[in-house]
């Protein structure tokens, strides 16, 4: 059992075509700035014990919230092979269709990562005490 999610999105700027001169259009044109969540910025974590590998290189949810004792399992759903490295521990291989079950037996925060694509797939499991 292997998936886990994040969602790293970067702000969004959206213009209407102008109808003016090349001159005139920066000046004129209305612009609509949208700041959207990341994990960095600190994505309210998810309660669940299983997360995806959907076909995006993202861990579905990237945060997620556990008691001590629960097993958390990756299911991976996309096309390509991935892992799950939590913190120090070993690195999990799963191939498309295959997932991954690691525990958590002790309160605390940890980070995991795709090693193969450690810069857009990241991810934290919250463990509360039980």
């Amino acid at each position: 059992n292997r998936t886990v999610s994040q969602y790293a999105m970067n702000a969004v700027t959206v213009m209407p075509p102008a109808k003016e001169s090349t001159a005139n259009r920066a000046a004129s044109r209305p612009t609509v700035r949208l700041d959207l969540p990341s994990l960095a910025a600190g994505a309210a974590p998810v309660r669940t014990d299983q997360v995806n590998l959907p076909p995006s290189y993202q861990f579905d949810p990237a945060v997620i919230q556990v008691v001590a004792g629960t097993s958390v399992t990756w299911t991976n759903n996309d096309h390509f092979t991935h892992s799950v490295k939590v913190q120090d521990g070993p690195d999990h291989v799963i191939r498309p269709g295959e997932d991954v079950s690691i525990p958590f037996d002790k309160a605390g925060e940890y980070p995991y990562i795709c090693t193969f694509h450690a810069q857009d797939m990241k991810g934290k499991v919250i463990v509360a005490a039980s």
